[in-house]
């Protein structure tokens, strides 16, 4: 989430400590991403400090609730070009509202360099049905998805079991693997027992939060331990 190299690297030294399965790197946050040269440079310096952990690159859209930048949409798609072919990274991650010619393009271009496409969907207001849930998610897999991802804002506990029964659905369903959650305070319920439902990953905080109801990796990995402990015995 650091906006700068140096802060961007001491972040990544604080997450590795943690022993992490995955990493991402919100690269809408970092202040030069309108430098090509400089973002693969960042991006190969934290896949130096990383090692063997995966590296997930998101430019989050601003319609999706990532921060604004100072790039065109084609810009983006040149910036993942750059990216996927330093050899830096393992996964980007690309929102189904964006165009189709720009998610065809991409899907070819992970493909070359054998990097994963998640494809993702994001409401910051509400849950929609189950229904329409598992639909987002059918859409990223027949967009191409390597992995489908949702991430949707409850209002009422209600919202967090829509989001659960949709995972179970859709896991259920797809070829591939699904990424799933509620955000906020009752969507902490989902970051903790997405996995028993279907949900692939769950995101924590290394240092700094990304999406709202995100918890410390060190609790996320304590109920992780538990459920595991008695449901996969």
């Amino acid at each position: 989430m650091a906006n700068n190299v140096a802060d961007l690297l001491a972040e990544t030294a604080a997450i590795v400590a943690k022993t992490p399965d995955l990493i991402e790197w919100r690269v809408d946050f970092f202040s030069d991403i309108a430098d090509t040269d400089q973002v693969v440079s960042a991006a190969k310096a934290i896949k130096s400090a990383i090692g063997d952990i995966p590296l997930l690159f998101t430019r989050r859209a601003e319609h999706e609730g990532g921060a604004k930048i100072p790039l065109s949409e084609d810009q983006v798609v040149q910036l993942y070009t750059a990216v996927c072919s330093s050899n830096s990274i393992d996964l980007i991650d690309y929102e189904l509202s964006n165009s189709t010619d720009n998610m065809h393009y991409l899907k070819a271009l992970t493909q070359q360099h054998q990097v994963g496409l998640v494809v993702s969907y994001h409401n910051f207001d509400l849950t929609p049905s189950k229904e329409a849930i598992v639909a987002k998610l059918l859409d990223a897999e027949a967009a191409g998805a390597d992995i489908a991802k949702v991430a949707v804002m409850p209002n009422k506990l209600e919202d967090v079991l829509t989001l659960l029964s949709a995972t179970l659905t859709a896991n259920q369903q797809m070829q591939i693997p699904v990424i799933t959650m509620s955000m906020g305070a009752y969507g902490s319920l989902s970051r903790m027992f997405g996995g028993a439902f279907g949900s692939a990953v769950t995101f924590a905080v290394g240092q700094t939060s990304s999406a709202p109801g995100q918890m410390a990796v060190e609790e996320v990995n304590s109920v992780l331990d538990i459920v595991a402990k008695h449901l996969y015995k």
